[in-house]
């Protein structure tokens, strides 16, 4: 059987999921393969969206149109917004999800796509075709034709997984892993590698003695992932803290032996920051203990995830150590801890569409390019999914810079810099991170997703009515003036300085101790200019306060972005033989050559390319 689309899609996992949905909304006849229709977006690890730097993410997919911010809103059971003791440029809000219902929001977002088929079945083979991806073949003999194939295969590709000494093939447990599919890729030229992720046992919470945990309590304000979202319909739950201790290390340093991360067994590179507990033990040898986090799985269920004790130990080293924790004494586990091995392709092959430089018409997303995490999945998979379906109708690619999204930071990277870990995403990996808040995400993306045809107009009107109503209240406090005999007294017990002489509003913004809330409980025309706010008068309000607040930053690194712009401007991609250019050092020769980068922006940033190789090119350029 063949069956004919514009754009196919392998792997129904969250960059599976974005990618299908984005091509589809762009026009693109497409096609999402998985294996299971009944795990799709499945949360392989913990249940959980968003944390630092990966919230942002999140919000920009939300931004952009996609889907996992929405279905995260609604499905979600524990809400936070991290590092609120910072400045808003690192704020990232994380939600606990019910992974079952997490799942069938997924699907029944993507049955109601237009343009968008499912096709249960596993690919076996990209069908390549005068050099250029033209389909896939199944493991039941059909064939998927197509002018564009995005792989988003996960963890699957020649899954290996380990609990102790015991090994066998899968993707995730008990589920196959994908075999022959990396080779039909890898002999067209394509450079694969291994890595390593792993997650903990699941508890059932009947057996667990949470009087001896404490609680961590979600929050209950205006935040959320999606900027159309309607709210958290789902019971908020609790989440709990413990520790190990001393006795649960013993017991684990004594299983080392049969750990297939120190016997041998594993040799890929495993994820720097999200170490299983016995790489804790060997990599902080004094530490006297490690927090462990009890989260719940769903509303319905009494499964919950333990956060920190990733194992691959073997199943009763695992358990036995876990009840040397007081609250977990009577633990029951559903399954232990385990580690998998799988393939993934050298990013640097890429150009920042997420196309194959190798075979053209091949995208990839997810963790087949070396990342790790369910947002940098779903990032890449709806830059993929618009690309392809862009290429087909024969579009102008569409990128982000690194000063317009954390995507932009990510697919850069990668690209650029390639990958010798699992790439995970933190806000230090962002230049411009005050320009790539995640209270501003619909403001740098909305405008240009709607012009492309990804985000509806829905999303855009809705949009367009809170920039207005962000700038009313700006230029409102850009021009009403405060005398001091009306505040100095409400600013003294405030904690900050009096006025000497009167002051715009904007002006007090900007003091640390004020906010345009407590401000208006002391000026009534700002409280009557706040409650004239048509909706959403929270999540504006912040929003103009931010701006305000921090606007000389904002401007001096929007300024820093702008200078780097005119490397980004100056293309170098086939203007330069770099083997031949003797000016330059060998490491610099090799790396260019590898990578062949766009602009002198990107070759900037390629480990081993020094400010002096950059002088160079420019002076060769006469520029």
């Amino acid at each position: 059987m063949i069956l004919h689309y514009d754009v196919i899609v392998i792997g129904g996992g969250h960059a599976g999921c974005e990618a299908a949905a984005a091509s589809a909304r762009m026009g693109a006849r497409t096609c999402l393969v998985t294996m299971d229709m009944n795990k799709i977006a499945q949360m392989s690890c913990n249940p959980a969206v968003g944390g630092i730097a990966k919230g942002q993410i999140v919000r920009e997919i939300d931004a952009l149109g996609g889907h996992m911010g929405l279905v995260t809103d609604k499905t979600a059971i524990q809400f936070r917004m991290l590092n609120r003791s910072k400045g808003p440029a690192v704020w990232s809000p994380r939600a606990q999800c019910d992974r079952g219902k997490f799942i069938w929001q997924w699907r029944t977002v993507l049955d109601h796509t237009d343009g968008l088929d499912i096709w249960q079945d596993q690919a076996e083979e990209l069908i390549v075709e005068h050099g250029s991806a033209a389909g896939v073949r199944t493991v039941w003999g059909v064939e998927l034709r197509a002018r564009c194939v995005v792989l988003t295969a996960g963890t699957f590709l020649n899954g290996l997984l380990h609990i102790g000494r015991k090994q066998l093939p899968g993707g995730r447990i008990a589920e196959p892993a994908v075999e022959r599919l990396t080779e039909s890729i890898t002999r067209h030229g394509v450079t694969a590698g291994r890595m390593k992720t792993g997650t903990p046992v699941r508890i059932d919470r009947r057996s667990v003695h949470f009087e001896d945990m404490e609680i961590q309590k979600g929050e209950h304000d205006f935040h959320g992932f999606s900027f159309m979202s309607e709210g958290r319909p789902l019971e908020q739950l609790p989440c709990w803290t413990c520790y190990t201790n001393p006795d649960v290390h013993a017991t684990l340093r004594a299983g080392l032996a049969d750990s297939p991360l120190y016997n041998g067994q594993i040799q890929s590179i495993g994820p720097r920051y999200c170490p299983s507990i016995e790489t804790k033990l060997v990599t902080f040898p004094d530490k006297q203990q490690h927090p462990l986090f009890l989260e719940p799985e769903g509303e319905d269920t009494n499964e919950m995830y333990l956060n920190g004790f990733s194992s691959s130990m073997p199943m009763d080293v695992q358990i036995n150590a876990l009840r040397h924790i007081p609250a977990l004494r009577d633990a029951k586990v559903y399954r232990p801890g385990y580690a998998i091995e799988y393939d993934f392709f050298d990013p640097t092959q890429l150009r920042h569409t997420l196309e194959s430089k190798v075979i053209p018409g091949l995208f990839l997303a997810g963790q087949v390019n070396g990342t790790t995490g369910y947002e940098e999945a779903a990032g890449q998979g709806l830059i993929a999914g618009v690309n392809a379906a862009l290429r087909c109708a024969g579009g102008e690619p569409f990128t982000l810079a690194r000063d317009e999204a954390y995507i932009g930071v990510l697919i850069d990277d990668l690209v650029t810099k390639g990958v010798d870990e699992p790439y995970r995403m933190f806000t230090s990996r962002a230049e411009y991170r005050i320009l790539l808040r995640q209270d501003d995400a619909d403001a740098r993306l909305t405008e240009r997703a709607y012009r492309l045809g990804l985000a509806t107009r829905e999303r855009y009107d809705w949009w367009m009515q809170k920039k207005e109503a962000v700038k009313t209240i700006e230029d409102f406090c850009a021009t009403a003036s405060v005398k001091p005999r009306d505040i100095n007294s409400a600013l003294e017990a405030l904690g900050t300085t009096p006025l000497r002489e009167g002051c715009r509003i904007a002006d007090l913004v900007a003091r640390p101790q004020l906010t345009l809330n407590n401000l208006s409980d002391i000026l009534p025309e700002l409280k009557q200019a706040l409650k004239s706010l048509p909706n959403r008068e929270e999540e504006i309000t912040e929003a103009a306060e931010i701006k305000m607040k921090y606007k000389g930053y904002i401007e001096r690194e929007r300024l820093v972005a702008e200078k780097m712009h005119r490397l980004e401007n100056i293309k170098i991609r086939g203007h330069f033989r770099y083997s031949e250019m003797q000016q330059l050092s060998t490491e610099a020769r090799q790396k260019l050559e590898k990578i062949d980068p766009e602009t002198l922006a990107q070759a900037s940033r390629i480990p081993g390319v020094s400010p002096s190789d950059i002088n160079i090119m420019l002076v060769l350029m006469k520029r």
